[in-house]
Formats: structure tokens, C-alpha cells, sequence
């Protein structure tokens, strides 16, 4: 299957991308619905979380992406494999968590990822960086105690940036001492952060852990 051709950025304040998506009827999305779940915010083609699925069964994934033509491309490849315990939705993550994770039974949410975010590398196009504070406060809401956010990013100001919004919400405190983790702590790492490292550069992670 050859790759879909999209718009490297999408500016997620756009009309057409205003409109929360619809609650999902997990019981239909997953074999095992009441397995723990790993929600990766702005998954793109969604190799890692494709990959994650099949190194961890017993968990489920749901891969969010603002590109439709990533999530129907990538929810195409795993019904091609076979994995019930993956999904892929294309929406607004920044007006559709709360919708989403609302239908969620109390406890099922144990981990998030976001990796690699875009940056908006201007000022005036600040608000339209994915970690606000109202996507941390509604991340605070919904994930069980003790669960986890993973960041990740090549860009430093955006990583500072992500874990200041994480650090400013008392539901969460950053694991270690030092700024940042040298090691990525999940199996699988992202495209992303493969063709980083191979060139040698950075990659800025933290880790918080949601307190009860």
C-alpha cells in the first residue's frame, strides 16, 4: 500500500476542525474493551502505536490524528493485521478528549503519548500547539492514578514548553531528578525519534505520573 500524500501542518483552530468528535462505543472499537489503555495524541501514519499493539496484547490503543487520510490509511493496515486491540480516530484532539474519554469506565486510561509534536515555531501560533493547559487539566480528569504521560520532542523550547503545562497541574509530578530522561522508556520507538538519533541530534523526554 503506498503511502497518502498530506499537508505536512494542519492549523487545528480552523472551522472545519472546530466540531468535537461523537462519544465512541468502546465495547464495539475493542475485543477486549476493559483491557488498560494507551491514547497516543497526534499518532500521524501510527506506526508506533501499530507496533505497541503488537508487543503489548494485553493493552489497547487508540492512535488520535487531525489528517483523515493518515487514519484511514492507518486504521485500513490494521484490519489488514488483524489487531482488536488498536483503533485509529481522526479528530481535534484539543476539543475531543473530553467527549472521547468521558464514555470511558473509571480507570481504564493508564498511559498517553505525545511524541514529536508540531511546534508552531511562532508566537502567534502558539495556541495552536497541541499541550494546552485545558488538554493537560482534561488528561488529569480521565487518566487512572498512577498512570503515565510520556513527551517527546527534537525541539527543546517545545519540550520545556509540554512540561511546563504538566508541571503547572498539581495532578501530576515528573519522574527523576534530572531534566531530562536519557532513555525512552517504551518498547517501541517512534520514526521520528529513530531518524533523530541516527542523525546524531537530541531528543528532549520527560515523564509524569498522575498522583492520587
Amino acid at each position: 500500500m503506498a503511502p497518502v500524500r498530506v499537508r505536512q501542518h494542519v492549523n487545528p483552530l480552523a472551522r472545519k476542525y472546530r466540531t468535537p468528535v461523537n462519544p465512541l462505543e468502546w465495547e464495539k472499537v475493542y475485543a477486549q474493551p476493559n483491557q488498560p489503555l494507551h491514547l497516543d495524541i497526534g499518532c500521524a501514519r501510527g506506526r508506533f502505536v501499530l507496533q505497541m499493539a503488537q508487543v503489548e496484547p494485553n493493552w489497547n490503543f487508540l492512535g488520535l490524528e487531525i489528517r483523515e487520510p493518515l487514519v484511514v490509511e492507518a486504521n485500513q493496515l490494521r484490519s489488514e493485521l488483524g489487531l482488536t486491540n488498536l483503533h485509529y480516530l481522526y479528530c481535534n484532539a484539543n476539543n475531543s478528549l473530553q467527549p472521547l474519554l468521558s464514555g470511558l469506565a473509571p480507570g481504564i486510561l493508564q498511559r498517553v503519548t505525545i511524541q514529536f509534536p508540531d511546534p508552531w515555531f511562532k508566537t502567534r501560533h502558539a495556541k495552536r500547539r497541541v499541550v494546552q493547559p485545558e488538554l493537560v487539566t482534561e488528561l488529569a480528569e480521565y487518566l487512572a492514578v498512577g498512570g503515565v504521560a510520556f513527551l517527546q520532542s527534537d525541539m527543546k523550547f517545545i519540550a520545556v514548553e509540554m512540561c511546563d503545562r504538566f508541571a503547572e497541574n498539581s495532578a501530576f509530578t515528573k519522574v527523576g531528578t534530572d531534566e531530562w530522561l536519557s532513555e525512552n522508556p517504551l518498547p517501541v520507538p517512534t520514526e521520528r525519534e529513530i531518524a533523530t538519533q541516527n542523525k546524531g541530534e537530541p531528543v528532549y523526554r520527560a515523564l509524569f505520573v498522575k498522583q492520587g
